[in-house]
């Protein structure tokens, strides 16, 4: 897989954060039953790792680790059965270590020398984040106007009632977003309702 594969894949890749390993394979069944198969969980608790790793024997699920800020972050992701990988920010050392391991990286960004510092690198797919206390959908249409061949998937603040208006950007591939699965015991029935939903968003950007 390449990015875009990751990015393409569904109009909403949810984020996830997980408190408990047991609660991993329901969130992710339910998920892949509802269509959406790209699943980030965020390295922000301790049973990240462990919840990657049941995740990714879920038939379907392409599981990614986000909230990566370090190499040592990226390693543990990698062993744990990550995909691709996602961090709110871009340091060379982390890309580095990204294009060594020859995994899809999807670095964060939120202004125009954050988005140049990538290109540099050679990423041109990149997480806007925080995206609506960064500006919103104004923003990033402003920023994405002088980046033609870049595409974003914002994430930060975005639900059910505005993915759609992200997706409608012509550089918006995908969107993250918590609302699939909050965080806590999960409800499978309603996330698979909510997957459904999400899986059948439609935008200019895909």
């Amino acid at each position: 897989m390449n990015i875009d594969d990751v990015m393409l894949l569904a109009p909403v890749i949810p984020v996830l954060v997980v408190d408990d390993a047991a609660h991993a394979r329901p969130i992710a069944e339910a998920l892949v039953a509802g269509g959406i198969r790209t699943l980030e969980v965020t390295l922000r608790t301790a049973a990240a790792l462990e919840t990657i790793s049941e995740m990714a024997r879920v038939d379907g699920a392409i599981v990614g680790a986000g909230t990566v800020l370090s190499e040592a972050d990226l390693e543990a992701s990698l062993a744990a059965g990550a995909r691709f990988i996602v961090s709110p920010g871009c340091t060379e050392p982390l890309a580095r270590a990204a294009i060594e391991a020859k995994v899809p990286f999807l670095p964060g960004v939120a202004t125009a020398s954050d988005i140049m510092r990538g290109l540099d690198l050679g990423f041109s797919r990149f997480k806007f984040f925080p995206a609506e206390t960064s500006g919103g959908v104004a923003a990033l249409k402003a920023l994405a106007a002088p980046f033609a061949a870049v595409r974003f998937c914002p994430t930060g603040g975005i639900d059910a009632a505005t993915a759609a208006r992200w997706l409608a950007l012509d550089s918006v591939s995908c969107v993250g977003g918590s609302w699939l699965a909050p965080r806590g015991v999960p409800d499978r029935a309603a996330i698979e309702i909510r997957a459904r939903e999400a899986a059948a968003l439609h935008g200019a950007g895909r």
